[in-house]
């Protein structure tokens, strides 16, 4: 069973939440929690595989919470939850290294799927959604965009069509017949693309390439 806690300011939304999560049959909710405050001390006492938290609350919001969260020593799963899909908070959530975001008007069947997918260790890279997120709100400043490119440039040719593949939210398996190589293969290539940029997952890959103006 994947352990999730709720976070969101409202009970209803929490409720929505719980109803549609457990009937999935392989998600127990751990807990709940009102702000971010309350997120981390939840997390430090029920330990959750995965948290889904909303963006946009009172008290300690959400976007703080994740720096706590996910500055400690095996931190969960954070997956940020908003009303909208196009949100900078959510974007700067993902900078910190939360692993993707869902609208809260997410159909039943994707809210269960994208909690399996983040407890599997994947990022939750919508072509979508995510996708314009990111390019409406990556700060492409002359600066920015120079040392994203200068951190891209030691990539080979191969690192580096990985790498653009996982920016445009390709799966493993996607990128395996894109560029006719094995599911494992391409696994492996991005496991040591992640090392080599000094990045903790693909949601912080794609922000790279889209820094650089290269996606």
């Amino acid at each position: 069973m994947i352990r999730v806690l709720l976070v969101d300011d409202e009970e209803l939304v929490r409720s929505g939440l719980r109803l549609i999560l457990e009937a999935a049959g392989d998600i127990v909710i751990a807990g709940e929690a009102r702000d971010g405050a309350e997120a981390v001390s939840a997390v430090r006492r029920l330990r959750p595989e995965v948290v889904l938290m909303d963006v946009r609350m009172p008290g300690v919001d959400g976007l703080t919470a994740a720096a706590r969260l996910l500055a400690q020593p095996d931190p969960p799963k954070l997956v940020m939850l908003t009303t909208f899909d196009l949100d900078e908070y959510v974007h700067e959530a993902l900078r910190l290294g939360a692993v993707g975001f869902l609208l809260k008007d997410s159909p039943p069947r994707e809210l269960a799927a994208a909690v399996r997918t983040v407890a599997g260790g994947h990022a939750m890279l919508s072509p979508s959604v995510t996708k314009r997120l990111l390019a409406s709100y990556v700060d492409r400043t002359p600066s920015r965009a120079d040392a994203a490119r200068r951190q891209l440039a030691g990539l080979t040719g191969r690192e580096e069509e990985v790498i653009r593949a996982v920016a445009r939210g390709l799966s493993n398996a996607d990128i395996g017949r894109e560029l006719r190589l094995t599911e494992g293969t391409v696994k492996s290539h991005v496991s040591r693309l992640l090392a080599k940029l000094g990045l903790a997952n693909r949601v912080q890959a794609a922000i790279l390439v889209h820094d650089a103006d290269l996606g």
